[in-house]
C-alpha cells in the first residue's frame, strides 16, 4: 500500500480546483457570447428545416435515413448501460488509457463517439430545405 496516494485531501483539492476553474471559464464565455436562441415559436412561420438541439442532432440525421434506425440507439444504449457487468469487461486494477484487457470496450467506445460527432456535423452543416443535402457555405 505505500505506492498509493490517499485521494482525500489531495486530490479533491485538484479536483475542487478544476471546478472552480472551470465554472469561471464557462461564466465568462457566456457573458462573452450570448447563447444561439431562436425566437419565440410561431406556429404560422415554421423554419426549413426544424433541427434539434444539437446534442440530439444525430439521432435526427439517422432517423432521417430509417424510422427504424432508432432500434439501434436504443440497444447501444442499453449495452452501455451494462458494459460494466458483460462478461468481455474484466475489473481493472489501476486507471490507464485502453488497457490491453479493455481493449475491445475502449475502441467500441471510441468508434461510437467519432460516429456520433460526424453525423452531428453532418446534420448541423450539411442539410438544407426539406433536410436535403446542401453545402455549408
Amino acid at each position: 500500500m505505500t505506492e498509493y496516494v490517499r485521494s482525500s485531501p489531495f486530490f479533491f483539492r485538484l479536483i475542487g480546483a478544476a471546478m472552480a476553474v472551470a465554472a469561471v471559464g464557462l461564466f465568462c464565455l457566456a457573458l462573452l457570447f450570448p447563447a444561439p436562441l431562436q425566437e419565440p415559436a410561431n406556429l404560422g412561420i415554421v423554419p426549413n428545416p426544424v433541427k434539434s438541439a444539437w446534442f440530439l442532432l444525430w439521432i435526427q440525421e439517422l432517423v432521417s435515413y430509417s424510422a427504424s434506425m432508432i432500434y439501434p440507439v436504443m440497444v447501444g444504449a442499453f449495452v452501455f448501460l451494462f458494459l460494466p457487468w458483460l462478461p468481455v469487461s474484466t475489473s481493472a486494477t489501476r486507471a490507464r488509457w485502453f488497457p490491453r484487457d479493455q481493449r475491445l470496450v475502449s475502441w467500441v467506445t471510441l468508434v461510437l463517439v467519432l460516429f456520433i460527432v460526424v453525423l452531428t456535423l453532418v446534420a448541423s452543416y450539411f442539410r438544407g430545405e426539406n433536410w436535403s443535402f446542401a453545402p455549408p457555405f
